[in-house]
């Protein structure tokens, strides 16, 4: 790993790309002309997007033009295997900030040989800056976080989403939402991961699971939760791998048991994609 320098180097980057995509979002706001669909229902894609992503691969690239990118409409610059890869959502949240619902963030995550390792959350609308790094701690607003202290999965309040091929697979997250929302003090669905996993990360929340999601959707805020005392895995409580597109994220008090429960669940009736 790199030195605790050189990783505050890659964070103050991060920061400031974070919240150079973040302005560009700010002055969209309430503003877009067109919302376009990428391919499955719900999808959306925006001229923010687009703008966002700019003007934060512009910084990335700046400082750092031997580094390989992944990100969410550009997709893979450079050599995906590199020892330095950069994992960006310009608009995490695109359905939300559409419609004008004020919960959307830029992440801004990097790995270092595979495993995350500097992050950014920002969200433009509350002003709201999360930023971890290994070993560096995390903070928002410049401020130390840390987890919730909810030992209890039945005291706990959870966080978790919907993939875009929700109503083509009966593996689409509802019944572990219904049965969750049942045996804790609830479950919210925020449509934007990177805030759900930096809000796990202040202890705003206790929980968050999700499966379907991209690399960029986590990177940022996987170092956040780790940073903040938490703990992220595997549904099954192993090894985390970003490229399954599942995760799961608790303070660490909760996580047996979360893990337990999601590994109980069968998918509901009536939803699968053939109608069983």
């Amino acid at each position: 790993m790199e030195s605790s320098q050189q990783l505050q180097c890659f964070l103050d980057i991060a920061s400031e790309a974070a919240l150079a995509g973040g302005a560009v979002l700010q002055a969209y706001w309430g503003k877009l002309t067109e919302v376009k669909e990428k391919g499955r229902p719900g999808d959306l894609l925006t001229a923010a997007d687009k703008a966002s992503e700019e003007q934060v691969l512009s910084v990335i690239q700046r400082h750092f033009p031997d580094h390989a990118i992944l990100a969410e409409e550009s997709g893979h610059l450079g050599e995906q295997t590199a020892e330095f890869l950069w994992a960006i959502d310009p608009l995490d949240g695109t359905t939300n900030y559409a419609h004008q619902y004020p919960f959307f963030a830029v992440s801004v995550g990097l790995l270092i040989q595979g495993k995350p390792a500097v992050g950014v959350v920002f969200d433009p609308f509350h002003k709201d800056l999360f930023r971890a790094a290994t070993g560096l701690g995390a903070t928002c607003n410049r401020q130390p976080i840390q987890v919730s202290q909810t030992s209890d999965l039945s005291r706990s309040l959870l966080v978790t989403g919907f993939a875009y091929d929700r109503s083509e697979t009966s593996d689409n997250n509802y019944a572990e939402f219904c049965h969750l929302t049942h045996i804790t003090q609830g479950v919210r669905r925020g449509g934007a991961a990177a805030i759900d996993l930096a809000y796990v990360a202040c202890g705003r929340l206790d929980g968050f699971w999700e499966r379907g999601l991209s690399p960029w959707d986590m990177a940022a805020g996987v170092v956040l939760v780790e940073e903040a005392g938490g703990k992220v895995t595997a549904y099954d409580d192993g090894p985390f791998d970003i490229y399954t597109g599942r995760i799961l994220a608790t303070n660490g008090q909760v996580h047996p048991a979360l893990s337990r429960e999601l590994l109980t669940v069968k998918p509901l009736p009536g939803f699968a994609p053939d109608g069983s």
